[in-house]
């Protein structure tokens, strides 16, 4: 399976890490996940706002489809998000930002035990996969609804 091009350089990144190094970076994108936010005036095409049985907090994904047809998300997360999370957030903006929605679907979560490595997905199983699967989500409502008026236009 090939990933976007960023994701890829990602996920070759923390592979090469030993474990130490590897939690370091996590812990540093966690801290970074505060630039995924919305900048003002900034406008979606999807917002989804709402806190998951899965999740601590309330997570907002936000993803706009630019005239290129290239994916832009901004990611908002409540003050009790696990850090685990908020590493993730930070690692998929920056990984899929820029790619096509059906590329973003196409992504397999078999790439996020080589990011966190295999006892942290062990440890936090619900928890590392959730932000990528709140993205994909987001992705297949906007092509729903997309879908939709292009079928309601014609």
């Amino acid at each position: 399976m090939t990933y976007p091009p960023p994701l890829a350089e990602l996920i070759e990144l923390f592979e090469l890490l030993p474990e130490s190094e590897r939690r370091e970076n996590l812990i540093n994108y966690a801290d970074a996940a505060a630039s995924c936010v919305r900048k003002e005036g900034e406008t979606f095409d999807l917002e989804d706002v709402r806190k998951d049985e899965e999740c601590t907090d309330t997570v907002g994904v936000f993803l706009r489809v630019d005239g290129d047809g290239k994916a832009h998300f901004a990611v908002e997360l409540g003050p009790k998000v696990q850090t685990l999370t908020k590493a993730m957030t930070a690692i998929l903006c920056r990984g899929l930002n820029g790619s096509t929605p059906q590329d973003i679907l196409n992504v397999p979560a078999d790439f996020v035990p080589r990011i966190i490595g295999a006892e942290l997905v062990r440890l936090r199983s619900q928890t590392v996969y959730y932000v990528l699967s709140r993205m994909k989500t987001a992705v297949r409502m906007l092509l729903d609804r997309r879908r939709t008026a292009d079928a309601l236009s014609q």
